[in-house]
């Protein structure tokens, strides 16, 4: 199988092609680090119709768009990403890493002396009757933080369930809108007293009833039917059920996660194990691309620095660096 570089004596292997992946490639091919970008097809990025908070964007740039903006800049530095996906990954002796690649023309392994996790997370999808893909879809968005700007002052509900579900009403409740509803979809609140004091002093409404049937209208949900015949009307749904977060490589490794699966890092974006990095919403945070693409520009420079010392030793007294990392 051919490989866009040698899968021998790789400086990294980065395991995601989305936003943060792309933007390590770059500052790696600028370093003038050989690396190879390993990517399944799936980023999450994709999935958002337009984001507004990414400077230089201000009338909005969809996420398909991010995605083919960030390839064609890494690509004029010769990177072009692999189309597959990482089966596994080992320590290889003390100066790095094996990986076992998997193709549509084969397989083969790969060696490098560190590795850059940007596998990013899945968003857990509302069960809702008759529409199993509904975020992907773009029918229910989840990203508050992205556009909830503008969804200011129009009717807002919020699917979910406990203080996750409840911290993203009020947050949408405090900053962008007076009219917000917390669906359950079924499941009870279980919301201890200070919990539902948030609610109330928001003004959240609080709906545990199952949702029987949907109005879908114009690439929206116009409205839900709950089991008990009521139908309310929104003009946005919000999905705050979580990620699954795309960590097991780094588990397997051994690298710390916390509870739901999401990877630890210290300042430099590594993991507890040694030149093994992660960048991005696989990383325990705020989930947002300028945050991803950051992690993105720590990790590479850390990795620039410090590529030639052995993974096991990492001692950083005397590394020459061109910034404070």
């Amino acid at each position: 199988m051919s490989l866009p570089v040698s899968q021998n004596g790789l400086d990294c292997l980065i395991v995601g092609g989305g936003p943060a992946g792309m933007t390590a490639a770059l500052y790696l091919a600028r370093f003038r680090r050989r690396a190879l970008v390993v990517d399944e097809g799936d980023p999450r990025a994709a999935w958002i119709p337009s984001s507004h908070n990414i400077p230089f964007f201000a009338d909005g740039i969809p996420g398909p768009e991010i995605l083919a903006r960030v390839r064609e800049h890494a690509g004029r530095y010769g990177v072009s990403p692999l189309d597959g996906r990482v089966a596994a990954l080992r320590k290889s002796g003390r100066d790095g890493f094996r990986a076992e690649v998997e193709t549509r023309e084969g397989g083969c392994e790969v060696d490098a002396r560190r590795v850059l996790l940007a596998t990013g997370g899945i968003d857990v999808e509302p069960d809702l009757p008759d529409l199993p893909d509904a975020v992907r879809r773009g029918l229910v968005r989840y990203c508050p933080i992205c556009d909830g700007y503008e969804s200011r002052d129009r009717r807002i509900a919020v699917i979910g369930h406990g203080p996750r579900g409840l911290g993203e009403a009020s947050f949408i409740a405090r900053t962008y809108s007076d009219d917000v509803t917390l669906l359950t979809l079924g499941r009870p609140l279980d919301l201890l007293p200070p919990q539902r004091a948030l609610a109330e002093r928001h003004r959240i409404r609080l709906v545990d009833e199952p949702i029987s049937g949907l109005d879908v209208q114009d690439g929206r949900i116009a409205a839900v039917r709950t089991s008990g015949g009521a139908e309310l009307r929104f003009d946005i749904l919000y999905s705050a059920l979580g990620l699954t977060y795309r960590s097991g490589l780094a588990g397997a490794l051994g690298a710390e996660r916390d509870a739901a699966g999401a990877v630890l890092v210290d300042a430099h974006c590594q993991t507890t194990v040694k030149g093994l990095y992660a960048v991005g919403d696989v990383v325990l945070g705020l989930d947002q691309i300028v945050v991803g693409m950051g992690h993105a520009a720590v990790a590479a420079t850390h990795i620039h620095n410090h590529c030639e010392l052995p993974v096991e030793d990492g001692p950083t007294a005397g590394v020459e660096s061109a910034s404070r990392d």
